[in-house]
């Protein structure tokens, strides 16, 4: 009879709170059903729990103490705030790797969560602290905290002490004006833009030999608050678009293949600002303030890796000679340009796009079989330009050309005869 009442009990169903889904792999499902107080009764082996976008004001420890098992807790979209949550309750659930708070109300980060943690997400709170072991000692972890409110004096200086596969780390959207000190060596990707930096001290990131990806757009950076040494060799990505650049940086990294530039003040390219950049295979200079007589013919001649060039919203009266000849795809729409000279575009044989679109280019400014020398162009925009009839010599491989809001008021019947691969011809 004991034998028969243990079974009994063991079969028993689990208890699912009202108005969620539970299932067999101990998941509990109940985003969105206006819930205000954390489910009751949880099962102790609930392995995964979803209450985003509910209004749960508070959290104890008797509300998740017993949840041993848990491995992903979402709570994004509430109303908690840091009164209302329970240090203690977080260091107790052993398994969890995934923790989601963001868009809640927290003004402090928890001061200790479990080191089995993977991911924590605490974007979009009003967070002003952190403590030493709210990320400390999580060998595993990847930390968001973007749209917060955090200033370097609510950073402890050993904030990741212990945490040595942190790979990535995003801090956007806060009121940072130093680079943190301390991040842990693995850093493969860190996420500063939307801060107050105003510049990048020698030696900031020499402590991250494994960092590829850096994110710095939308601060106060100018050439005078950076150096010769600021970044690593090794980079491979890093914007710096929207900052208060003047030039372009020294000390750029070596092995970069993506460079954003775009929207400061650069008003020059010298001979030698490119130079060391031979991977460099994307590379954004629209809107700053480059002017023909200031963009060096020589300026591109090491970059004969660069598939992507964007030249738009700038001053440029012609067409910049010196282009690279593995150029892809090219953009130097919204300037002034009037004139593409004999030879600009010769050799550029795999060039596929090329966007000139608002200038103000006539027939006569291009040179004689320019167009055909573009063996491999498929998409020519030439819209908001002075032409007064479709150009000749396109090339064949054209598929997709652009005039709308030029001077064109007649198109010859021969117009297209030698594109044959022509699809689509927008006149207006």
């Amino acid at each position: 009879e004991t034998e028969t009442a243990t079974e009994v009990t063991k079969s028993k169903p689990e208890i699912c709170p009202q108005d969620c889904s539970c299932t067999a792999e101990r998941v509990v499902d109940c985003p969105g059903v206006n819930l205000i107080e954390f489910p009751a009764k949880l099962s102790e082996k609930t392995r995964q729990l979803s209450l985003q976008n509910n209004k749960i004001e508070e959290i104890t420890v008797e509300h998740i103490s017993h949840l041993h098992q848990l491995e992903t807790l979402n709570l994004q979209n509430n109303w908690l705030t840091s009164d209302g949550l329970e240090d203690e309750g977080f260091e107790m659930l052993e398994q969890l790797a995934y923790l989601y708070l963001a868009n809640n109300k927290l003004t402090l980060a928890p001061k200790v969560l479990p080191p089995s943690l993977v991911s924590a997400d605490f974007a979009a709170n009003q967070l002003t602290r952190i403590f030493p072991y709210t990320f400390g000692h999580k060998p595993k972890l990847s930390v968001y905290l973007h749209n917060n409110k955090l200033t370097d004096a609510g950073l402890p200086e050993h904030m990741f002490n212990a945490s040595d596969n942190l790979e990535i780390l995003t801090m956007s959207s806060n009121f940072l004006r130093v680079v943190p000190k301390n991040l842990p060596p693995t850093l493969y990707r860190l996420h500063l833009k939307r801060n107050k930096l105003e510049k990048i001290p020698a030696g900031a990131f020499d402590s991250l030999p494994n960092l590829r990806e850096l994110y710095l757009q939308n601060n106060l950076l100018s050439n005078e608050g950076m150096d010769n040494e600021t970044f690593l060799k090794k980079l491979h990505t890093l914007h710096m678009h929207n900052n208060l650049l003047e030039r372009v940086p020294r000390g750029l990294p070596r092995r970069a293949k993506t460079l954003m530039l775009l929207h400061n003040s650069i008003s020059e390219i010298g001979r030698n600002d490119l130079t060391l950049l031979y991977t460099l295979i994307e590379l954004n200079l629209s809107y700053n303030k480059l002017t023909s007589p200031k963009m060096h013919r020589e300026a591109f001649r090491k970059l004969r890796l660069l598939e992507t060039l964007d030249l738009s919203g700038n001053s440029l009266t012609s067409m910049p000679r010196g282009l690279p000849r593995s150029l892809h795809v090219l953009e130097i729409k919204n300037n002034l340009i009037n004139s593409i000279p004999d030879g600009t575009l010769t050799k550029m044989e795999k060039l596929r796009k090329l966007i000139l679109s608002d200038n103000q280019l006539k027939l006569n400014s291009v040179y004689q079989g320019a167009w055909m020398e573009l063996t491999a162009l498929t998409t020519l925009d030439l819209s908001g330009n002075l032409m007064t009839h479709i150009p000749a010599d396109l090339p064949e491989s054209l598929e997709y050309i652009y005039l709308q809001n030029n001077r064109i008021s007649s198109i010859q019947g021969s117009a297209f005869e030698g594109t044959p691969n022509i699809k689509g011809i927008f006149l207006r």
